[in-house]
């Protein structure tokens, strides 16, 4: 089904809804509203070397007179709020359509962002040879499919975290993506480091923390303690595969800070075993996690606790964190991107991050910028999702055979 609502050149397509990572709010939202731009989104951005023309598996060749073409598909809640006033951000990029699993959503986003095209098959975006790009905003169990389907009809692909339902789909992934080089495959990143992580990457790399010892990985919250709370879809295996709570986030960010996990412990309890499906009215079993701790063992020889829960009402502390001891200091990083550091011996106080390196989001900017200039992707690859892909995997494995699980397993 296709309908042609304004002039506008971009598809976004959207056949799925998609909460964001970090937040694991229940409430349902019945209608859309555009938002602000992020901050920090630049306007310009400089064309990329001429690429393969229309040929299956080769993006169409695009300068700054020839518009960038993007199209989305899952317009949940991140993609209206991060990913389509980033793209419309930027000058020289379009979304023409918005492909969501009923004409009904896909019409109000279309209606609210001024998108021109709603689509409900997500093959009339791929089939498209004037689409260039593709921005996959479903829940996970679509990621495999979609990704590779559009590497294979040659265009270039940014896919919501978490990266894929397990470590064989991320492979999959990684595999079509090394098929297609000269097509940019690109994974929305982790957020809640993106100003301080090149700061804490520069002070493990350069001794101020010295040798790393143990690292504390606290989330705690209250957000499912209700019993009654309808059932999401996190909280289903079959959309969400391996990835539980928020902890793939927090494995993404130990692992840009301090390097690959070598072996890991698990545990894990689900106190609210089932809630009712509003769709059906069905009470659904959980097998999901609500509360999980994890024991990891680092390549480098660090050793990292991971504590997470979503049923531990007004928790201490309040705001979780990560906390890192070496031999040299202590770094203490807060949600909120917040930082504070002691050397041995003395007190903990603010830390900024380092000149020229706080950054926000610009997830949506680095995409495009990687697509014209030939920018290697940084935040995050194909690669870097895999890693934590395994990580999730050996976690389920470990939890499941109540056994520690070497990551060469997975």
């Amino acid at each position: 089904m296709t309908s042609t609502r304004m002039a506008s050149s971009v598809l976004v397509a959207s056949c799925s809804v998609v909460t964001y990572e970090n937040s694991f709010r229940r409430s349902r939202t019945a209608g859309y509203r555009p938002v602000r731009p992020p901050l920090g989104v630049p306007c310009g951005i400089v064309p990329n070397a001429e690429r393969d023309s229309r040929a299956p598996g080769h993006a169409r060749s695009t300068t700054m007179a020839e518009t960038l073409r993007i199209g989305l598909i899952g317009a949940g809640a991140n993609t209206r709020t991060r990913h389509i006033p980033g793209f419309q951000a930027i000058e020289g990029v379009e979304l023409v359509a918005v492909c969501n699993r009923s004409p009904e959503s896909g019409h109000r986003v279309a209606d609210a962002f001024g998108i021109g095209r709603v689509e409900t098959d997500p093959e009339a975006l791929f089939r498209d040879p004037d689409i260039d790009a593709i921005c996959i905003g479903t829940w996970p169990y679509k990621h495999r499919e979609f990704v590779v389907r559009a590497l294979e009809a040659g265009k270039h692909v940014l896919t919501e975290a978490r990266m894929a339902m397990n470590a064989a789909e991320a492979r999959e992934m990684l595999a079509a993506s090394k098929a297609h080089p000269k097509l940019v495959a690109q994974i929305v990143p982790g957020p809640p480091e993106l100003k301080s992580w090149r700061t804490v990457k520069r002070m493990v790399a350069d001794g101020t923390l010295g040798d790393i010892r143990e690292v504390h990985v606290t989330v705690l919250s209250g957000s499912n303690i209700d019993p009654s709370a309808p059932l999401h879809w996190r909280e289903r295996t079959e959309f969400s595969g391996v990835n539980v709570m928020s902890y793939g986030i927090y494995t993404e960010v130990i692992t840009r800070w301090l390097g690959p996990t070598k072996r890991i412990l698990a545990d894990g309890a689900t106190f609210i075993k089932s809630r009712v499906d509003t769709e059906t009215g069905v009470a659904h079993d959980i097998e999901v996690p609500d509360s999980l701790g994890v024991f990891a063992t680092l390549e480098s020889g660090a050793r990292v606790t991971y504590r997470f829960s979503t049923v531990t009402p007004n928790p201490v502390p309040a705001t979780g964190g990560i906390s890192i001891y070496g031999s040299n200091g202590t770094l203490h990083w807060e949600i909120g991107d917040k930082m504070q550091f002691a050397p041995v011996g003395g007190a903990l106080a603010p830390l900024s991050p380092d000149a020229g390196t706080d950054i926000d989001w610009r997830v949506e900017a680095d995409f495009v910028d990687s697509i014209r200039t030939g920018a290697p992707v940084t935040l995050t690859n194909f690669e870097d999702g895999l890693n934590y892909m395994r990580m999730l995997e050996a976690t389920q494995k470990s939890r499941l055979e109540d056994r520690a699980v070497d990551l060469s397993e997975v």
